[in-house]
């Protein structure tokens, strides 16, 4: 029984490592100017993002392309900047974790 408590103490330790390693990708690629996790601050909050794409097989792509390339129209008509200048790898972790959100 201690065996597994240690382990499931273990996994959820990993698990919010993990939430907490993008939250600072975020932060060190200024997302949070325009966004934040559970409000509406000039762009969606990304809880809102999850929602609306929960279900969506291509939603990783088309968040990708829209972190890259920005866009408008879709959350109103601020539109997002193009995120050129950040790597394609970051952006990745970053629509994932954004996804993984409920």
């Amino acid at each position: 029984m201690k065996s597994l408590a240690l382990l499931l103490g273990a996994a959820a330790c990993a698990l919010g490592s993990a939430a907490y390693a993008q939250e600072d990708l975020a932060k060190k690629n200024n997302c949070f100017a325009c966004h934040a996790v559970d409000k509406k601050v000039v762009g969606p909050a990304y809880k809102d993002v999850a929602a609306k794409y929960r279900g969506d097989k291509s939603a990783p792509a088309k968040l990708f392309e829209k972190v890259k390339k920005g866009g408008s129209g879709v959350w109103g008509p601020v539109p997002m900047p193009p995120n050129a200048a950040v790597p394609d790898a970051d952006i990745k972790k970053l629509v994932d974790w954004i996804l993984s959100l409920k």
